[in-house]
């Protein structure tokens, strides 16, 4: 790889052997590194291959701007935990990673203890994010000082889940987190449930709501016309399909997009099994596919 431009000691814009325009980080990587010559392999710690039509300028010099230290450490920490292997097309990941880090060493410095509001519905809605936000933030405080508390695993699992979507800010992944609460507020008035985001009705609710919004961020809804199965399930649970059309009209406002029958199908299935939870759930099980048939969580 060739160097097109040094940003700072551990941030180098380069260009690869298959001419495409990547950034470089390292410690000391930029040190060592004059433009139009190669790089030192063995200095080189992570390569950032921007997708999407992201420009490698531009990142290349948010990547500067964030502390050298800090970014070293959650670069490494990412490789080591196995999240992201040696090459990573998610630039935007590692600097909101560092940035809020950055955030967060300052204030445990300064005292300052904050707490998280979304602890259960981060570990109900991201069980396998919040499980690897655990592993690193074990491996980035054995790099930092001070280190820092359990509960930043909270912002950092958010921060995984939001680099699964097309966004590059915390936005869209904060207001699924609004939707799914307002989705149960609906649930539970409709039904006058008093529903825990912890009992196992609810969380399978939210990973397949969760799986809902992956769905439409894609644009890979459930069949658009109502399958056999949607029709079933509309006929056993009518009173369920009901609130369903209203969860999805809340989808609709929120969100801008229309659901289609066999969504609103699926969403009645969980709102059923919510309602009837301390019921043997045999009649819900027998309508539903194997785990994991259509994507629906």
């Amino acid at each position: 790889m060739k160097a097109l431009r040094v940003l700072n000691n551990n941030v180098v814009l380069a260009r690869d052997d298959n001419g495409q325009e990547v950034i470089l980080t390292g410690r000391g990587i930029g040190f060592s590194s004059r433009q139009g010559k190669p790089v030192d392999p063995a200095l080189i710690v992570r390569v950032f291959v921007p997708a999407d039509g992201r420009d490698p300028d531009h990142l290349s010099e948010a990547l500067a701007l964030v502390d050298e230290e800090i970014l070293r450490a959650v670069v490494i920490a990412l490789d080591e935990t196995g999240i992201e292997g040696r090459e990573s097309t998610r630039p935007t990941l590692a600097i909101a990673l560092a940035d809020h880090v950055a955030g967060a060493l300052d204030r445990a410095a300064r005292g300052i203890a904050v707490e998280y509001p979304l602890r259960a519905e981060v570990q109900a809605l991201y069980a396998t994010e919040y499980a690897q936000a655990q592993r690193l933030l074990a491996a980035i405080n054995e790099r930092v000082d001070p280190r820092l508390e359990p509960p930043e695993a909270i912002a950092l699992a958010l921060h995984l889940v939001n680099a699964g979507f097309a966004t590059g800010d915390l936005s869209f992944t904060y207001t699924m987190t609004g939707v799914i609460h307002q989705m149960l507020a609906v649930v539970r008035e409709r039904h006058g449930l008093s529903v825990s985001q912890e009992s196992m009705s609810a969380a399978r609710f939210i990973t397949h709501v969760r799986y809902l919004f992956v769905r439409i961020q894609q644009h890979r809804q459930l069949k658009g016309h109502e399958s056999t199965i949607g029709q079933g399930i509309r006929r056993h649970y009518p009173e369920a399909t009901r609130t369903a059309q209203q969860l999805a009209t809340v989808v609709e406002l929120r969100l801008g997009t229309r659901l289609s029958e066999d969504e609103v199908s699926y969403l009645a299935l969980h709102v059923a099994r919510m309602a009837t939870e301390t019921e043997p759930e045999a009649q819900a099980h027998a309508l539903v596919p194997p785990e994991g048939h259509g994507a629906t969580g």
